[in-house]
């Protein structure tokens, strides 16, 4: 899982300004956190049903930051907010987390990673007709090798063409569904506090989950390794990632901040390379070299004139 906009916090005012190696820190171990999230999947992805290993998290994920939620106070949200709320809860977590977790069944975790990086491709996209963004030359280029990237990867991820293309489709699938949550939070993050908007969407998409996860109480019951991995996900690249992204966003540059992201897919490589000795095939590197190059086009504005 990979998520890479994170919820603003409040300002912290100049007198109480942190060290600066603790945003850095905390930008650190976000992406430690997201990077490992992906071999962790990789790694359990064929003995747990993605519904139970999604339903699993996401409910972990849930507890950790109910505490919060019930600190800061409700805030009622209105019919609109609802709307975007449940389109974000399903989308980002219900159907990202289900199709994520099925993709890296067929594409190792670094090709995930990779492929997940095209996400703020498709944000700049849906944009245009969402938010009435213009549609522009560098837009419509980086689309362009952006998604050539993509195929470049679905070509060289797999000696099997059939289940490299039906892992690359998935996993495309849940950067579509990245996508259509950071434009829902664009909107929810104007007036409802984050961890209520997190708290919901984690709900909402454990309940997307869970028709998918039949598998879930048998591995509550046996108590092994592949409980203790679900809640790791819950844990820490979900409940505990998000809290140290907001953090280190608060504190340094967004856009700055944000290029970080383009990590994730170079660390989740040497975390599975370590741990599960994967390496993903050389051609999906230049696939997602590409993939990065179109996602930095579409951030270029044209000249106004």
């Amino acid at each position: 899982m990979t998520t890479t906009t994170s919820p603003a916090s409040p300002t912290t005012p100049a007198t109480t300004a942190p060290a600066p190696w603790l945003p850095i820190t905390a930008g650190a171990i976000t992406l430690v956190m997201w990077a490992s999230a992906f071999v962790v999947i990789r790694h359990v992805a064929h003995d747990v049903s993605p519904g139970a290993l999604g339903a699993g998290r996401l409910l972990v994920a849930a507890l950790v930051v109910a505490p919060l939620v019930l600190r800061r106070g409700w805030v009622r949200p209105n019919r609109r907010e609802w709307s975007l709320l449940a389109l974000g809860g399903v989308g980002w977590f219900g159907v990202y987390n289900l199709a994520l977790n099925a993709g890296e069944r067929y594409v190792d975790a670094g090709t995930a990673a990779m492929i997940i990086q095209v996400g703020p491709v498709i944000v700049a996209l849906l944009a245009v007709p969402l938010f009435g963004e213009r549609l522009h030359a560098w837009l419509i280029a980086g689309m362009v090798v952006g998604f050539a990237g993509v195929a470049v990867i679905a070509r060289g991820s797999s000696t099997d063409a059939d289940a490299s293309l039906l892992g690359v489709a998935l996993v495309v699938l849940a950067a579509a569904m990245y996508a259509v949550g950071v434009l829902t939070q664009k909107v929810l993050l104007r007036r409802l506090p984050s961890v209520q908007v997190v708290f919901v969407s984690f709900l909402t998409g454990a309940l997307i989950c869970l028709p998918f996860s039949g598998d879930l109480p048998g591995i509550v019951a046996d108590g092994g390794a592949e409980l203790w991995w679900i809640v790791y996900l819950g844990v820490l690249p979900t409940a505990v990632a998000f809290t140290t992204w907001a953090y280190a966003l608060t504190h340094t540059d967004a856009g700055a901040l944000s290029l970080t992201t383009f990590l994730v897919p170079g660390i989740a490589t040497l975390i599975a390379w370590l741990t599960i000795d994967e390496v993903p095939p050389s051609l999906t590197f230049l696939g997602g070299a590409l993939a990065i190059v179109g996602v930095l086009m579409t951030r270029r504005r044209p000249r106004q004139g």
